[in-house]
């Protein structure tokens, strides 16, 4: 396993929409491995393999709390149906956005459906914060940046951020 470089704003890859996958395999797998170690050591709760520079439908996830066993989740093609009409606004963030959060609304419950990671075809319903970390990380595939919701002001805001922010790391952001 190994760490990959998180991509920020406004790197023109995080706009690019991600391909299916083929097949589930151990490179798959590999990728998948590495996107969880980078998310964990980046602090995240999700992250889109967009993020990472690869442009496929990847997604792993994990919302255990820091006190609490690890409890991963993989996405491969996943595809989302039957948003609720009932919207939940919680304070978002991004890994590809770092140190800016801004409050999105998004359906409350959805239908999921993807592959595993060992390639099973897996249907649930997910509620609450796992629905709006499945959006989330879902708009990563389609190109889609939480801040692109706002205003173009605060989307310009967060950019500018991001750009000190990793001047200050000694990164350039792009």
């Amino acid at each position: 396993m190994a760490i990959r470089e998180i991509l920020t704003v406004p790197n023109p890859v995080l706009k690019e929409i991600s391909q299916p996958v083929e097949q589930v395999d151990d490179a798959l797998r590999a990728l998948m491995d590495d996107m969880l170690e980078t998310m964990y050591e980046a602090d995240g709760i999700g992250l889109a393999a967009i993020q990472v520079g690869v442009p496929k439908r990847v997604i792993v996830m994990d919302l255990s709390g820091p006190e609490e066993k690890a409890e991963p989740k993989f996405f491969v093609n996943p595809v989302l149906s039957d948003p609720s009409e009932d919207k939940r606004p919680y304070d978002e963030g991004c890994l590809s956005v770092p140190g800016y959060y801004e409050t999105i609304e998004r359906p409350e419950k959805i239908k999921l459906t993807y592959l595993d990671y060992d390639g099973n075809e897996v249907e649930e319903i997910a509620e609450g914060m796992f629905a709006t970390c499945i959006q989330h990380e879902m708009d990563h595939l389609e190109g889609v940046l939480f801040i692109d919701y706002l205003s173009r002001l605060k989307r310009q805001r967060a950019v500018q951020k991001v750009k000190k922010f990793e001047k200050e790391k000694g990164r350039d952001a792009a």
